[in-house]
């Protein structure tokens, strides 16, 4: 547990570092807003097909990873869904739930993943991230737009469509695919520039991941802070543990997979939220308390589940 609490360490750190410049003015509220858009529209997708393009990972093992993923993802999902429904939370309160128990931070994600296993570890992270970011934009977006615009989802068809279609995340993981089934090789000049651009993307997305917390936002009631900590750190892990033992996913990628799981939920849960109506101040709440608990809990969870992968 002392080493992995050693490579965790550094990467709360540099979000403490973030929160502590926001708050310092430095340099200004401007320039987080700014950095937080360069890293979305460049160094992240340069990030993300740098890699993807070039992954060495079998077909059938990805096959398997997807499943142990998308498991685990599928399993919060419903955690979510029915608890919210049982305990009677409205449309807005019930998304922020639903928003905090399935999605990822996957900039901590692949970080610890990069911290812990290196870089073949950064490899395995970045599929995770390019078999998660897809799906969950899509099922969130549609999930939410049915819970909070009922009667106007067939007006927001297009507009869902159109955002989908023009998030550099998934352009960014379409195109990498694309060239690494069709090309399969280093592509000149092209990788040269998205190596260099990905190269910076997690330092500053850390930094920007800790200049976004707002503690302030943590005086929501504590019941659906809790279930979604339940599903997120609790529920997912577990789920993606159990079913990558089940399909027999080979021992690093499922311990990769379990890493990954175990981070907090995104800090862009709270646009999403904010944008199409939800409780944005409760989803605030939920990242920013999952983001300062992840400290403890990852390095806990991570010493209780890793070592039942034989």
């Amino acid at each position: 547990m002392l080493s992995t609490l050693t490579s965790i360490l550094p990467i709360f750190l540099i979000i403490a570092l973030g929160l502590a410049l926001r708050k310092g003015g430095i340099p200004s509220t401007d320039f987080w807003n700014l950095n937080d858009k360069l890293v979305y529209w460049v160094l992240m997708p340069c990030l993300l097909f740098s890699k993807i393009s070039l992954s060495p990972l079998d077909k059938s093992a990805l096959g398997l990873y997807s499943v142990a993923i998308l498991g685990g993802f599928a399993v919060a999902l419903l955690f979510a869904l029915l608890s919210a429904r049982l305990l009677g939370f409205a449309p807005p309160q019930a998304t922020s739930i639903l928003q905090g128990s399935a999605r990822h931070n996957s900039f901590i994600g692949l970080a610890l993943a990069a911290n812990l296993y290196g870089p073949a570890g950064l490899d395995i992270a970045i599929l995770a991230t390019a078999i998660l970011v897809p799906t969950t934009n899509i099922v969130m977006v549609v999930l939410m737009v049915g819970a909070l615009k009922g009667d106007r989802t067939n007006s927001l068809a297009v507009a869902i469509l159109r955002e989908l279609a023009r998030n550099p995340y998934v352009i960014s993981i379409f195109l990498a695919v694309c060239a690494n089934q069709l090309i399969g090789d280093r592509i000149a000049v092209v990788h040269d520039v998205t190596d260099v651009l990905g190269a910076g993307a997690l330092p500053i997305t850390l930094l920007a991941v800790g200049a976004n917390l707002r503690v302030r936002a943590m005086a929501a009631s504590a019941l659906p802070l809790i279930l979604a900590f339940t599903g997120k750190m609790i529920v997912f892990p577990l789920a993606v543990l159990v079913i990558g033992l089940l399909v027999g996913l080979p021992r690093e990628v499922l311990q990769i997979a379990v890493v990954y799981s175990v981070v907090p939920t995104g800090a862009s849960s709270y646009t999403l939220a904010k944008h199409l109506g939800g409780d944005a101040p409760l989803m605030a709440a939920i990242v920013t308390l999952q983001t300062l608990i992840a400290a403890v809990s990852i390095p806990v969870s991570l010493a209780l589940l890793l070592p039942l992968i034989p």
